[in-house]
C-alpha cells in the first residue's frame, strides 16, 4: 500500500505516466511490396493434404513473402548453426528486429526491453515435430525448446545480445498491439528507457488453414469469380456475401523510447484496451462493444475531429468487418475519419497484424498520403486533398474479444 502511494506521488511529481512515447523505428518482413499475382498464391493446391481434405475447393489462397525476403531469412538461418532449428516465426522477428534497432541507432551500450509475441508461435515447426511423433512415437530433442511461446523474444535477445527484460505473450490477433501497450507501461513506469515491441507469425500450414476453413471464414474465391480474384481478401468490402479472410505471414517490430525524440517517426498519443463478454469462443457483439471501449479510451484526450484516419482490423470476414465499422460509427457518429486496412494487400498475419497496421499508419503520416482499399466504396476512398494526415488510430482484436486501439500522431 505504501509502495503504491509512494509510486503514485513520484509518478505525479515527475509526470511520467503522461510522458510522450516516441517511435524511433519500425521494420517489417511481410508481403507488402509484392504484386497481387505474387502475393496471392494457391498455397495448398495439389498437395496430398489438400486433395484429401478439401476436394471441394480448387484453390487455397495465402499471402506469401517475396523471394528477396525469403533469401534474407534463409541467409539468417544459415548464419549460425543454432539458428537452423528455429521456426520461421522466430527468424522473421529476428530479421525485423535487426533492421529496427539499426534504424533507431541503438548500439551495444543501449539497454532495452524486448516484448515480441505471437498468436501461435512456432506453428510450422510444432506441426512437423508433432507429425514426427505420431509417425515414430518419439519426440525430437529440440522439440520443446524450439516451440515454446517464449522462443521468439528469447532468441531475439540472444541475437541482439540485449541485457534488458525480455517478455513473450499470446493474446490472439491483438498480440502485437498488446506488446505496444506493455512497452508503453514499462517506459511510463520508469522501469526502462527503450523497448522493442512487436509480433511475428508464420501460420501458412495445412493444419492452421484447415482450422480457419473449419470456422468457415476462409476465402473460397476462385477463377470462376474473375472480378474478385485479383484481391481475394475482400477486407472492408461491406457488400460482400461471403467470408474472405486469407492468412499471411510476416513480422514487424518498432522501437519505443520515453520522451519526445528528434528522430521519432511518430508518437503514441493514446492507448486503449477492452475485453468483450463472450457468447461463444470466437464471438463479437453486433456493434463490437470491445472496440467502442478501446477506441474511446485511446481517444479520451483527443477531439474526434482531429483523427484523420483509422487503420481497421477488418480481417475480411462479413461479421468482423461490419461489427468494427458499426463500432466506429457509434464512436464517431456521421463524421467518420478515412477508413482503411492492409489485409486486402498482405492477408491476416494473426498476432503480427496489429503492428503491421501501425506500419501502414506511420507510412501514411510520413508521406501525407491516404492508402485506401481499391475496391471499397464511399466513405473509405473519399479524400480531401487539403487534409493533412497527422493522427491515425490503429485497431486490433482477437478471438476472445481482446481489443486494442493505439492513437498515433506525427
Amino acid at each position: 500500500m505504501n509502495f503504491a502511494k509512494n509510486f503514485a506521488t513520484f509518478a505525479t511529481k515527475n509526470n511520467i505516466l503522461s510522458q510522450t512515447i516516441s517511435i524511433t523505428a519500425i521494420a517489417s518482413v511481410s508481403p507488402l511490396g509484392n504484386q497481387s499475382s505474387t502475393i496471392w498464391q494457391n498455397y495448398l493446391k495439389n498437395t496430398h493434404f489438400f486433395e484429401k481434405h478439401f476436394l471441394d475447393h480448387k484453390e487455397t489462397w495465402a499471402a506469401i513473402l517475396d523471394e528477396d525476403s525469403k533469401a534474407l531469412v534463409g541467409a539468417m538461418r544459415d548464419s549460425d548453426i543454432k539458428y537452423k532449428a528455429l521456426d520461421k516465426s522466430v527468424l522473421y522477428a529476428m530479421l525485423a528486429s535487426r533492421k529496427a534497432i539499426e534504424s533507431a541507432g541503438w548500439g551495444e551500450k543501449d539497454i532495452f526491453g524486448i516484448n515480441i509475441g505471437s498468436s501461435r508461435g512456432a506453428t510450422d515447426l510444432f506441426e512437423k515435430h508433432h507429425l514426427d511423433y505420431l509417425q515414430s512415437g518419439k519426440a525430437q530433442t529440440l522439440a520443446s525448446p524450439t516451440t515454446t511461446l517464449g522462443n521468439i523474444s528469447s532468441w531475439i535477445a540472444h541475437d541482439l545480445q540485449s541485457s534488458g527484460p525480455e517478455i513473450s505473450h499470446s493474446i490472439t490477433c491483438s498480440t502485437a498491439l498488446h506488446a505496444v501497450l506493455n512497452g508503453v507501461a514499462w517506459l511510463r513506469a520508469g522501469m526502462a528507457d527503450k523497448f522493442l515491441v512487436g509480433g511475428s507469425e508464420a501460420p501458412l500450414t495445412d493444419f492452421t488453414i484447415a482450422q480457419m476453413r473449419a470456422l468457415k471464414i476462409y476465402s473460397n474465391i476462385d477463377e470462376r469469380q474473375p472480378e474478385l480474384a485479383e484481391w481475394p481478401n475482400r477486407a472492408l468490402d461491406l457488400e460482400k456475401n461471403q467470408n474472405t479472410m486469407i492468412l499471411g505471414e510476416g513480422a514487424a517490430v518498432c522501437c519505443l523510447e520515453i520522451g519526445k525524440k528528434e528522430n521519432a517517426l511518430a508518437f503514441i498519443e493514446g492507448i486503449g484496451y477492452a475485453t468483450e463478454i463472450l457468447e461463444h469462443n470466437i464471438s463479437i457483439s453486433a456493434e463490437a462493444s470491445c472496440f467502442q471501449k478501446s477506441m474511446k479510451m485511446a481517444l479520451q484526450d483527443t477531439d474526434l475531429s482531429d483523427v484523420d484516419a483509422i487503420v481497421m482490423h477488418a480481417p475480411g470476414t462479413i461479421k468482423g468487418d461490419l461489427t468494427e465499422y458499426r463500432a466506429i460509427e457509434k464512436v464517431f457518429g456521421n463524421k467518420l475519419p478515412l477508413l482503411t486496412t492492409n489485409k486486402w494487400k498482405i492477408g491476416h498475419s494473426f498476432g503480427a497484424s496489429g503492428i503491421l497496421s501501425m506500419e501502414l499508419a506511420i507510412m501514411m503520416m510520413q508521406h501525407n498520403r491516404f492508402i485506401g482499399v481499391p475496391f471499397a466504396d464511399h466513405p473509405f476512398r473519399v479524400v480531401n486533398p487539403e487534409r493533412v494526415i497527422k493522427k491515425v488510430l490503429v485497431n486490433a482484436v482477437g478471438f476472445g474479444g481482446n481489443a486494442v486501439s493505439v492513437l498515433l500522431s506525427l
